[in-house]
């Protein structure tokens, strides 16, 4: 396998705190060979003499398969070119393994089954990337379940998302939740969707699913919260696990479905993860294949519900059929997708500043230029999860204590029902002040400034700064002096970032983006009103 950067490692391997395993997982060992042959347990059979010690992880759905081939390799007793072994077979999540070998645990195997490859350049532990000494066991396409009322449109990951509540397994954690990310991504050549389509699915949804104080990692749950009356829930899971649900509550009112667009799927390779004698791992591997290609091997995999490696149709009618495959992604776009979600779906404390200065009077269409931030403020609140924390202040010159350019409204608090009653309130009562000018230097200045004297270290900390126009006030800084003293503000332990909304032809892009810059921030403008919600997407993107 191609080498891979050793400073690639994805953020949501290393990032403290945020990506603690919260899935419970026992470990199941058992082991074959000639010690387990020669103790009866594996009812009888002469051991070989001297067999090869193979310490083997894999995901758990695949663990009795494993267990099988390993005991028939036993049975062997090393005769007729078959290895002589005693493999021992455990079962772990596959993102834990990947930890495990990427941080140098005790706990690293010799083989080890993940349930998707996406997880092998994540192992790497900084000296090699382990190897794929088997390209593929067996395959389980992702699948989309819910009740049939729900699939309506079936054209795409991204339509049948958009129009249902997705219970998603969690990215960090899971292959399932994983690949539906890259779904979504993949299928964008099809589909030519844009970057603003697939925004507004994934920041609100990393954002509620961020805030849950433990994700999604048990997907039986998720088809049983699926398949309530009335339920609007779609689950992306593989198709085996759909499967055997079905087998075990065949009262379920449940359908599962492939977009039309195609989809992704597992595909259990067998990794060499030994830190030495690589070779016997590898001949370890090849045999295991091997056995896993016998006629009652192939049997048993149909019954567990797994595909053949080419994504044969399981047998019986089950499953979805024949499957239209989405391109595989690259290891970039699997670290990016990651990288991504963990960012999006971390918690939020910031401080809405909204410009109230004459010019916010001035007429866009129907609507002022006031009305139009106001809506793209509010609407915006349905995009942060309760456990998000917000505040609005407002701004234009003299308008504050002491003459300052501005004036706090609703202290930063999470957004409770009452909190987020106190900002609408606010929104609804503010109007355009005549003559006012726009104190933006001295306002955002002070807003970075009442973040950082809040910041909360396990959150994003930011101030949203919506205005229409340029600094205007006579007694600020300049330009320069203002991004001089916003540097010197910061931490970067501690950062504080301004995302800057310029909205209208009046917005001076580049005076938002110094000041934006300053902080490690960014800047967006809306030229038109019909820009404003995406422009508030891309914002809270760049978190």
């Amino acid at each position: 396998m191609t080498r891979t950067n050793n400073n690639r490692r994805s953020v949501y391997i290393t990032a403290v705190g945020l990506l603690v395993l919260s899935l419970g997982a026992v470990f199941v060992v058992r082991s074959f060979g000639s010690e387990a042959g020669a103790d009866g347990f594996l009812g009888g059979g002469k051991a070989c003499a001297d067999p090869t010690q193979i310490q083997l992880a894999t995901t758990p759905e695949m663990q009795s398969s494993l267990e099988a081939a390993a005991k028939s390799l036993a049975a062997k007793g090393g005769k007729d070119g078959t290895p002589c072994l005693q493999v021992t077979v455990s079962s772990a999540p596959s993102a834990q393994v990947a930890r495990d070998v990427a941080h140098g645990s005790d706990n690293r195997p010799d083989l080890w089954v993940p349930d998707s490859s996406l997880w092998v350049a994540q192992a790497d532990d900084g000296q090699s990337v382990p190897s794929i000494a088997v390209a593929s066991i067996a395959t389980s396409p992702m699948v989309i379940v819910s009740r049939r009322e729900n699939f309506a449109d079936t054209s795409s990951w991204l339509r049948i998302m958009a129009a249902n509540e997705p219970a998603l397994l969690d990215p960090l954690n899971t292959s399932p939740g994983a690949l539906t990310l890259l779904a979504v991504q993949s299928e964008r050549q099809k589909t030519s969707a844009s970057d603003g389509q697939v925004s507004q699915l994934i920041v609100p949804l990393a954002q509620r699913l961020g805030s849950m104080a433990k994700p999604f990692t048990d997907v039986n749950a998720l088809f049983g919260r699926a398949d309530q009356d009335g339920s609007k829930t779609v689950v992306p899971a593989s198709e085996q696990s759909f499967v055997k649900y079905q087998e075990a509550h065949p009262e379920a009112q449940l359908r599962a479905i492939q977009p039309d667009t195609g989809t992704l799927y597992l595909d259990y390779p067998i990794v060499v993860t030994a830190k030495s004698d690589t070779d016997s791992a590898n001949d370890a591997a090849q045999a295991l294949a091997t056995e896993l290609l016998t006629d009652s091997s192939t049997q048993a995999r149909d019954q567990a519900g797994f595909r053949d490696t080419t994504l044969s149709p399981l047998g019986g009618g089950r499953g979805v059929g024949d499957v239209n495959q989405l391109t595989k992604p690259t290891s970039e776009a699997i670290d990016t997708a990651l990288q991504n979600w963990t960012r999006l779906s971390l918690s939020t404390h910031s401080l809405a500043v909204i410009d109230i200065s004459g010019s916010m009077a001035e007429k866009v269409g129907t609507k002022t230029r006031m009305q139009l931030t106001i809506e793209a403020a509010a609407g915006g609140l349905s995009l942060f999860p309760d456990s998000a924390e917000l505040g609005l202040w407002t701004f234009s010159t003299t308008i504050g204590s002491d003459k300052a350019d501005y004036k706090p409204l609703v202290p930063i608090a999470p957004l409770s029902k009452r909190q987020r009653g106190k900002i609408v309130d606010q929104l609804k009562i503010q109007h355009p002040i005549p003559n006012g000018g726009t104190g933006l230097y001295d306002t955002a200045i002070a807003a970075v400034r009442q973040v950082r004297q809040e910041y909360k270290s396990n959150a994003v900390n930011t101030v949203l700064l919506f205005t229409d126009g340029k600094n205007d006030d006579p007694g600020s800084p300049t330009l320069a002096q203002a991004v001089q003293m916003l540097k010197a503000q910061q931490d970067p332990s501690r950062p504080v970032r301004i995302i800057a909304l310029g909205m209208g032809p009046e917005a001076n892009a580049d005076e938002l983006s110094a000041l934006a810059g300053a902080t490690g921030g960014a800047a967006y403008v809306a030229r038109n009103p019909g820009d404003l919600k995406n422009v508030f997407i891309d914002a809270l993107q760049s978190r």
